[in-house]
């Protein structure tokens, strides 16, 4: 005996597509391979006693602001930075004494700032940044 096919229509429901559209766009979002920040690495110096800094030798500073570079105290331009920063760095053998001191203005501008970085790396210098730190003193 035969039976008798009928159709048979199923839909799903009109509700299910916008869950399974917003699990598609998870599901890919978490999956997504995210590429890695690059940059340059920078060694941020610790918190020194008066009398530690006292005993080690001078290394230079350089103060980085809007309106131009300081390089121990000396107002310059980068071209004149670039070529003082190799002369000081010349001598200078022990890798301690290549450390560079560098603080830098908020405003200071990207393409100054890595000018700079990239002259004394090229000097052989070693770049660390100066932060400003907070400290309690108790009074007594």
């Amino acid at each position: 005996m035969k039976l008798k096919r009928g159709k048979m229509l199923v839909d799903p429901p009109d509700c299910a597509t916008a869950d399974i559209a917003f699990t598609l766009i998870i599901f890919f979002l978490v999956c997504a391979a995210v590429q890695p920040e690059t940059g340059m690495s920078q060694a941020l110096p610790k918190t020194e006693e008066k009398s530690e800094k006292r005993a080690q030798s001078q290394n230079p500073e350089v103060s980085i602001t809007p309106s131009g570079i300081v390089l121990n105290g000396n107002p310059l331009q980068l071209p004149e930075f670039t070529r003082r920063i190799a002369i000081e760095l010349k001598s200078k053998t022990r890798e301690a004494d290549r450390i560079v001191v560098v603080k830098s203005a908020p405003d200071t501008s990207y393409p100054t700032w890595i000018g700079v970085s990239r002259a004394i790396e090229s000097a052989g210098g070693i770049l660390t940044l100066e932060l400003e730190s907070e400290r309690t003193i108790e009074i007594k």
